[in-house]
């Protein structure tokens, strides 16, 4: 009798130990699947109204863009306008230097020409450029913000150079060449021919002056530390300053020929170009409490706070999608703004601390992106469960900041790598505006599924 016990206790022991041993990560979940999902978890399905509301920037953010921008817009559809204008440096070539046979070592012209690679309105808008010298040198380890004041770093009664009346169609070429495959439009100005000069001359007695680009910048000649760009008058067109050349022209002898010669500096992402805007007339869209809006550059962000006090505290959240629905424009007409392709949602107090400066990107765990949807006429953020639960635990452990459940959707500009992965995030400095369904009245909506064992 003792014998057959204790066999059967072997053989018990024998089957328990198996099944301790063979409970690996394939297998471990073998006697739960074999449960119909029904009878093991129940899911639960929850909208929450979430109140929004328009965020001003104040025409502050971060300027850190490899475009400078020149003009100024007015909305049709808001009304509110906007000026761009841009400070901007200029790269010297470690290899920089003047052919030998410069003729009469004389240089001809000098010009400034800012190439155009897109832009918004009407390019027969015309405008008044005034070119100021900078007398202070740009630091290219300083964060410059769009609210930058000109005027700390050029001095206006003495530093005007040039003066320039445009328009981003260039009325004074024909045709052919404007519809030519190697014409890239560009606002030519004319400078002193004295400032080339001055610079061929140093050259040819010190051309250590060149020997990079801190010694040019540094070097004292006119014109080395850089030129603000102003918009005197004119309203209708705002342009996309891909890159700006100072170029110095003379004649020089090539194989004894005689030959046109130029040199340049560039404006490159190695030198500093801080691009200045100026908003008008946003305040009575940020006092709308009907609805909220997104207006790019450096002017209207939508803030969102979640509701974290009515959220289930006690249930697993397997998913919470949250969305933001775009009104349709009023207005018809080519003239009108786009909408912001991609917007970046961030929690605020990440915002204030430095999300741009530190050169963060989008973690899908308290930051996130997503791009306009055509098909929904949405902004919408399949799942920010992480988040929710973050802040959930900030409330349990008492670590809850006074902005911990507020978040920002901001206008950016993303840079994907050959794999599609995010590797830049910048502030989106293109006009774009979108009104978007929320305020007071109109809740934005966190649709909200939870899951429990029964």
């Amino acid at each position: 009798m003792f014998r057959r016990f204790l066999s059967y206790y072997i053989i018990i022991v024998t089957l328990i130990s198996s099944t301790f041993v063979s409970c690996d990560d394939e297998t471990g979940n073998l006697g739960v699947d074999m449960i119909p999902s029904s009878d093991f978890v129940e899911k639960n399905f929850t909208i929450y109204d979430v109140k929004s509301s328009s965020f001003e920037v104040g025409d502050k953010v971060l300027a850190r863009s490899s475009k400078c921008y020149l003009g100024k817009f007015t909305d049709p559809e808001t009304g509110t306008s906007i000026t761009s204008d841009f400070l901007a440096q200029f790269y010297c070539s470690e290899i920089f230097d003047f052919p030998e046979t410069v003729v009469d070592d004389f240089i001809t012209s000098v010009d400034l020409k800012l190439y155009v690679n897109n832009f918004i309105g009407d390019s027969l808008a015309t405008f008044k450029l005034n070119v100021y010298e900078l007398d202070e040198v740009l630091d290219a380890e300083k964060d410059y913000y769009t609210n930058i004041n000109p005027k700390d770093y050029y001095n206006e009664s003495s530093g005007l150079i040039a003066s320039k009346w445009f328009t981003l169609s260039d009325r004074t070429i024909s045709d052919d060449v404007r519809y030519d495959d190697d014409y890239y439009n560009c606002i030519k100005i004319s400078l002193p021919r004295e400032i080339g000069q001055a610079i061929y001359d140093e050259y040819r007695k010190n051309p250590d002056t060149f020997r990079n680009t801190d010694t040019w910048l540094n070097s004292g000649l006119k014109g080395s530390k850089g030129f603000y760009f102003e918009i005197e008058s004119g309203d209708g067109a705002i342009a996309y300053i891909d890159v700006a050349h100072l170029n110095i022209h003379f004649k020089f002898y090539d194989s004894n020929t005689l030959a046109d010669g130029v040199v340049q500096f560039a404006s490159t992402e190695e030198v500093v170009q801080a691009t200045r805007f100026k908003n008008s007339d946003l305040s009575k869209l940020i006092n709308n409490k009907d609805v909220t809006y997104l207006k790019s550059p450096a002017g209207i962000f939508t803030m969102a706070e979640i509701p974290i006090e009515q959220i289930n505290t006690t249930d697993t959240i397997n998913s919470a999608k949250l969305s933001f629905t775009r009104y349709n424009d009023l207005v018809d007409g080519r003239f009108k703004l786009s909408l912001p392709k991609y917007v970046l949602l961030v929690r605020l107090d990440d915002y204030l601390n430095g999300f741009f400066e530190n050169y963060s990107l989008a973690d899908n765990v308290s930051s996130y992106i997503t791009s306009f949807s055509a098909s929904s006429n949405m902004y919408q953020f399949s799942n920010i469960a992480k988040l929710i639960n973050i802040m959930k635990d900030e409330v349990k452990n008492g670590t809850a900041s006074e902005n911990y459940n507020k978040i920002l959707i901001i206008p950016v500009d993303v840079t994907l790598d050959s794999e599609n992965n995010l590797v830049k995030l910048v502030h989106d400095f293109s006009m774009t505006s979108a009104k978007l369904v929320g305020g007071v009245d109109n809740p934005v909506k966190l649709e909200v599924i939870y899951s429990k064992f029964k």
